[in-house]
């Protein structure tokens, strides 16, 4: 029996895979298609048909990767999935992950008032199952590692000078520390239990400094015979207008703070990659 079943295996499971083989963790994963040795799966979250369950396998913890957005869907996914085990004797705990937006600007941590909204609503309808049955919900700061680095997206982000102005913080979480993450809450659930987290690498960062240091252009930071963009001399340029003498820029000035602290304390762990640096 695997230890550990992921719904919806994608790029976390890039990272998360490789650190239950390193922890000796069994696991099964799944997939809309079933390909590279995945369960083939796909979650109606207005159906309740528990014939798609029946192929998944008892596990100890389930993660659910992808959103939950309709009401009642978290609650028809655990109903679904016990409901088709419910000769044996197993109550297994449930982590959904979910995103950091729900929270708005100044200073946050994971007790603070948030924005509900479709997600979140679900999310709480999956804590709502706790104690009888064990769940958390993971809210993950913007995801980077592998393939995703943000050096691909200042362009995007920052197109133009008057975008660039409005634009303040932003925080991020690597890959490696998201799987390091529910691999904690999977060997001691007892302390996540019915609760949302929020996951950031514990750092607050400013989009005027990683323009100014990556601009729009190569990808690889030891190619200087291309232009790196105009992102470098707006951020110059809004420094003077705006009377902004250093970077980064303040938190006062930066907007929505995040403060992540209690989990990495909590589950006594470190961020791998405690600062953002591809």
């Amino acid at each position: 029996m695997p230890a550990l079943l992921i719904l919806g295996a994608g790029w976390t499971a890039s990272f998360l895979l490789p650190l239950c083989r390193q922890h000796r963790i069994p696991f099964a994963a799944t997939t809309r298609s079933g390909s590279n040795s995945t369960i083939k799966f796909h979650f109606d979250q207005n159906s309740d048909d528990s014939e798609p369950f029946k192929i998944l396998p008892d596990a100890n913890t389930v993660l659910i990767t992808f959103p939950i957005t309709n009401s009642g869907g978290s609650k028809r996914l655990v109903q679904l999935y016990k409901s088709t085990r419910a000769e044996r004797d197993l109550n297994p705990a449930f982590i959904q992950l979910g995103t950091t937006s729900i929270w708005g600007n100044e200073w946050y941590d994971r007790h603070s008032s948030y924005n509900p909204d479709e997600r979140s609503d679900a999310e709480d309808e999956l804590l709502a199952l706790s104690p009888g049955t064990p769940t958390t919900v993971l809210d993950l700061a913007g995801l980077y590692g592998g393939e995703r680095t943000m050096k691909k997206w200042v362009g995007r982000v920052a197109p133009t000078k008057e975008v660039l102005r409005n634009k303040g913080s932003i925080h991020m979480i690597h890959g490696i520390d998201v799987a390091q993450a529910i691999i904690a809450v999977h060997n001691g659930f007892s302390k996540a239990d019915g609760q949302r987290w929020l996951l950031t690498d514990g750092r607050v960062y400013d989009w005027w400094d990683l323009a100014s240091a990556w601009g729009s252009g190569p990808v690889d930071a030891s190619d200087v015979s291309e232009d790196c963009g105009p992102q470098a001399t707006w951020v110059r340029e809004l420094m003077r207008e705006t009377g902004v003498r250093a970077l980064p820029r303040s938190n006062e000035t930066l907007g929505r703070v995040l403060d992540s602290r209690e989990f990495w304390e909590t589950f006594n762990i470190t961020p791998l990659k405690g600062r953002m640096e591809d």
